[in-house]
């Protein structure tokens, strides 16, 4: 017998998922000025203790405002259900095809190409890859993430009835 609660969570378990953010780069500041405190140290100059620590403690504060902002605004979680991509989840059951890759090459962008990114941000954040989205209300949309080519192969095996449109997105 199966407990309905566990059934829930099991449904949410991410097929496709990317934090947007690693919060060990908030230590990298911190770690910088520890080097030029063991530096100043060495060198016998005189340790600025004050001003290392300061500039530590704003380094780590507005690198953690950076990865908690990236972590919200620029995350992907594909499960059996939704798409979230940062703040805007769209389901699965809306997503009609999944529209082919566009050609680096080609002089003209397909039309899924300039389609609204999901999400509340004004486009697809950098270094992320878009991929086109045919949804069931006849509207394009474009998902996006870091390793486009496996969140388009994890789309093309979660789309309902594994709908890949083979045209150009028109």
């Amino acid at each position: 017998m199966t407990d309905p609660e566990n059934a829930e969570v099991a449904e949410a378990a991410p097929v496709f998922a990317e934090s947007g953010g690693n919060w060990r780069v908030v230590a990298a500041g911190p770690m910088l000025c520890l080097v030029v405190l063991i530096g100043d140290f060495v060198v016998g100059t005189g340790v600025h203790w004050v001003a290392l620590t300061m500039c530590a403690v704003l380094l780590a504060g507005f690198v953690a405002l950076q990865v908690a902002a990236a972590r919200r605004h620029a995350s992907v979680c594909l499960t059996d259900t939704e798409l979230r991509c940062g703040t805007e989840a769209l389901a699965l059951a809306e997503i009609a095809a999944v529209l082919p890759a566009a050609d680096p090459f080609a002089r003209d962008l397909l039309p899924w190409e300039t389609a609204r990114a999901l999400g509340e941000l004004s486009g697809v954040p950098k270094r992320r890859t878009g991929i086109g989205l045919r949804l069931r209300g006849g509207g394009i949309v474009r998902a996006w993430a870091r390793d486009g080519d496996a969140l388009r192969t994890a789309l093309e095996q979660a789309v309902p009835d594994g709908a890949v449109d083979e045209g150009d997105g028109r």
